[in-house]
């Protein structure tokens, strides 16, 4: 598919500087994506993963971190948290009474 003569090389790891394999059927699976040759080993690579969807991440959006408003669900009383800032003008539900009436 590709003319391109794929070999296994070595590259190393923009964070720890560890030597790791860049296989050629490796390569070959980058170049069909488009994707450039990855910076990172697999262990830096798997831990930044892990650190981004704990919202650990550089630009994670806030994620884990999300503000919660403690309000009294409109509907059966009970007191709950909604991840938005409630207006008095609209009523609040906790997440049993809003799967029930919608």
């Amino acid at each position: 598919m590709y003319d391109q003569d794929f070999q296994d090389k070595n590259l190393q790891c923009v964070e720890c500087s560890a030597t790791f394999p860049f296989s050629a059927d490796d390569q070959e699976f980058y170049a069909q994506k488009g994707y450039s040759d990855p910076k990172r080993c697999p262990t830096c690579r798997a831990n930044r993963k892990n650190n981004n969807q704990r919202g650990g991440g550089r630009g994670g959006f806030g994620r884990g971190s999300k503000p919660q408003f403690e309000v009294v669900c409109s509907a059966c009383g009970c007191e709950t948290t909604v991840p938005f800032e409630p207006k008095s003008d609209r009523p609040v539900y906790c997440s049993d009474c809003y799967r029930n009436n919608h």
